[in-house]
């Protein structure tokens, strides 16, 4: 949102009142505080009639400052508020009479935020003696717009080549400099400034990270209203946000992520291929069973089935009840299926239709949704007549869950938590939140329901979603998938942009639909995609109108198909571990480029690519004939399909079949590739061959391959000295190898420990 005509006016009808004088700082046991007046004060009587900005500096946990900026401060907190782990810190505290100067400071770990209590103000955010960013003169206001209505405005510093990424899944440029962006969830498609995902956090290159803590509407200006600043602002008379140090990329993710939730860990059985009935199409258990056994005859391993909405009868949803005319043994099908050992998701909303037997149970319970009058809030979009379960009822949510349950006690494995966007503002909660912090936060609230209760039926590492909307915390509940994208290679390429800007804002597990949703891709869009979709961290198979199992395509697409899962599922002791970090550290799986290399310029905007992992670049082919373009970083860089050599730092431009793109292996990596490729859910230390790329001579690392459910592993550590490597294992009693590239291979028997080779 802008507030100025230019420079230097406002907007007709806008009034600012800034921060220009420092009145007092008031050290606390754990806060700074700043009264600033809103013009110099020379005497007395300047005091009267002279509002104050009052500037509040805190901390959660070290290497983290929050400032909250107040001008009234007798509001109502009404809720919700995102839900911030706060660990017991180092703060030190110092006002004008210790530091001996016109400063005060506030340090939280490594980061300090030096407030200047003399001329105008600035404030200055220093990790290790560099200045990270800043609040200048003209940053902080407190505004009034034409309609009477009152904002609080944030403007950041940005420094010279400084690139701002994140704020949720965002289908434009991955670079946000030059965007105006509202974090307020839409169902909107891939191809909007809309997004499912919004999230008011964004991460610098320049070494830091800024979250805002607020659920509601955040309009951020990256470097339009000023162009040198990063602007935020909320309606209302507050503003809280928080600068979070790194020094790098991925340290400003872990700490952003410890604050506001980890991403679970995600059972084995899920990085495997999910095929879906699709939406609309018909099916019935027969169609099902084709499509199953159509993967097997043709050798394409299948770990997860999908029934998308109508596994429900029409204008019933949500009633999670099988529709008796197609599925008229849910049960029996469901078991059928297990037997031929898949998992199962089935599709559920938030919403229930006003035929569904559930609306009449939930409005005499008071579980759904009111309008001010207290009757129940329904429109016609998407269901008849359907209205919204109220997640801030405890009752309802245990009411909402018992209904999944059922279906869980069937043979259900996991949901796709579909829809969460459009919620109302005109509405009254059971807990009396506010209705426009609750838009946004709506989604969190539905998705940790239906997670929470997979964790409690199936335990930790078990519970997974296919969720599609989220705000800031929502990355605890994995996985998320980038929602109703065209099948054609813009939408495939507007998608990776989505997963990548998601990857910065601290999700660690994406997916999209492989071919795209809308529309039917012809084969030589489906057979591009394919690649992609198998090289992320979930693939899944799903479309609107019309089936997306391979040979509907081609023979080629099943070929394409079968070897990229072969392919994802070898590589499953390098996936799991990825995933393992995602869940322990907040890095995500799906990376951008400049999240491994934010001291490459030249990786900065790259938005066509990503690192799998921290050892392997993906580059998807987004044209028909083949031709892509791929930034190859520093280092001679190994093609995992053809052994061939690229050095770098520089763009390449390649061609490739249908069965191939550019895959590249990190140079100094040793990737363990693991024995089966007919499931994602094995011991991967039990025959895993260790994989040696162009390791240099001094060479020492750890590689870890994890057990069963993510339980400690197998360890191997890789030295070399001359032309001689020496690998010690250690963990598992399991047979394994060593292949260097090109060059020798070493097989270690059960039991044996360690094994030398030469290169």
């Amino acid at each position: 949102m802008k507030f100025t005509d230019g420079y230097w006016q406002l907007l007709p009808g806008v009034t600012e009142l800034r921060p220009r004088h420092v009145d007092d700082v008031v050290a606390g046991d754990d806060t700074l505080t700043v009264y600033a007046s809103t013009a110099p004060i020379a005497s007395r009587g300047d005091t009267l009639n002279r509002p104050l900005v009052t500037v509040t500096f805190h901390s959660p946990m070290d290497g983290v400052v929050g400032v909250t900026i107040e001008h009234f401060q007798g509001g109502l907190d009404r809720g919700p508020s995102f839900a911030l782990r706060r660990e017991v810190g180092d703060v030190k505290i110092a006002t004008p009479q210790l530091t001996g100067a016109p400063l005060a400071t506030f340090r939280s770990g490594g980061l300090e935020a030096r407030v200047a209590t003399e001329g105008d103000w600035h404030v200055e955010f220093v990790a290790d003696g560099r200045t990270l960013t800043s609040s200048l003169a003209r940053s902080v206001g407190v505004l009034t717009d034409a309609e009477g209505r009152h904002f609080v405005r944030e403007q950041l510093s940005l420094g010279v080549g400084e690139h701002l990424y994140g704020l949720g899944e965002r289908f434009g440029s991955l670079v946000k400099n030059g965007q105006t962006v509202d974090i307020w969830n839409a169902d909107g498609g891939t191809a909007s400034d809309q997004a499912y995902k919004n999230v008011p956090f964004y991460v610098s290159d320049a070494g830091y990270g800024v979250f805002v803590d607020q659920p509601e509407r955040v309009s951020f200006e990256i470097g339009t209203e000023v162009v040198s600043r990063a602007q935020f602002s909320v309606e209302g008379q507050s503003l809280t946000y928080y600068v979070v140090a790194g020094p790098t990329p991925k340290d400003v993710l872990r700490r952003y992520t410890a604050l506001t939730g980890r991403p679970a860990r995600v059972p084995d059985w899920s990085y495997g291929l999910w095929l879906s009935t699709s939406f609309t199409t018909s099916y019935d258990e027969a169609t099902v069973t084709h499509f199953v056994d159509g993967m097997a005859e043709r050798d394409l391993p299948l770990s997860v089935f999908h029934f998308d909405c109508f596994w429900m009868r029409q204008f019933h949803w949500s009633d999670f009840t099988w529709d008796p005319a197609t599925f008229p043994d849910p049960e029996g099908m469901l078991r059928r299926l297990k037997d031929k050992g898949l998992r199962i998701c089935v599709w559920i909303n938030p919403y229930i239709a006003q035929r569904s037997v559930l609306f009449a149970e939930g409005k005499a319970r008071g579980y759904l949704v009111k309008n001010p009058d207290g009757s129940v809030w329904q429109w016609n979009m998407w269901q008849a007549g359907m209205a919204l379960v109220d997640f801030t009822n405890p009752d309802a949510v245990a009411w909402y869950q018992d209904k999944l349950r059922t279906l869980l006690d069937q043979g259900v494995d996991c949901f796709k938590t579909d829809f969460g966007e459009r919620i109302p503002t005109d509405v009254v909660w059971h807990d009396g939140s506010d209705p426009q912090r609750m838009h946004n936060y709506y989604t969190h609230l539905y998705n940790a329901a239906v997670f929470d209760l997979l964790v409690a039926e199936r335990g930790e590492g078990e519970a997974v979603l296919f969720a599609r909307s989220a705000t800031a915390g929502g990355q605890q509940f994995p996985v998320h998938w980038g929602g109703d994208c065209e099948s054609t290679f813009v939408s495939m390429a507007e998608s990776l942009r989505g997963g990548l800007s998601l990857a910065m804002s601290g999700f660690g597990f994406w997916s999209h639909d492989i071919g795209g949703f809308e529309g039917t891709p012809d084969p030589a869009v489906f057979k591009r995609w394919l690649p992609f979709g198998l090289l992320s961290s979930h693939s899944r198979l799903h479309g609107s109108d019309s089936y997306r199992v391979p040979w509907a395509f081609d023979e080629e697409a099943v070929d394409v198909t079968r070897t990229f899962t072969r392919l994802k599922l070898s590589l499953m002791p390098y996936l799991a571990q990825a995933g393992l970090e995602a869940h322990t550290d907040g890095v995500p799986v799906m990376r951008p480029m400049v999240l491994e290399f934010p001291d490459d310029r030249g990786a900065a905007g790259v938005d066509t690519q990503y690192m799998l992992g921290s050892s392997l670049l993906v580059a998807p082919v987004f044209d028909a004939e083949g031709d892509v373009d791929v930034y190859v970083p520093e280092g001679t860089w190994t093609s995992l399909l053809t052994g061939e050599h690229v050095t770098g730092p520089r763009w390449v431009r390649e061609r490739h079949g249908f069965a191939s793109l550019p895959l590249y292996v990190r140079p100094g990596t040793v990737l363990p590739v693991g024995a089966r490729t007919d499931r994602p859910d094995y011991d991967f230390a039990d025959g895993v061959t260790l994989h040696l790329f162009d390791l240099p001579d001094g060479h020492r690392s750890t590689t870890h391959v994890p057990g069963p459910g993510g339980t400690p592993g197998a360890v191997f550590t890789v030295t070399r000295r001359g032309d001689r490597v020496r690998v010690e294992a250690s963990g598992t009693t399991d047979p394994w190898a060593v292949q260097a590239h090109a060059g020798a291979r070493v097989d270690a028997a059960a039991g044996e420990d360690a094994v030398e080779l030469s290169l």
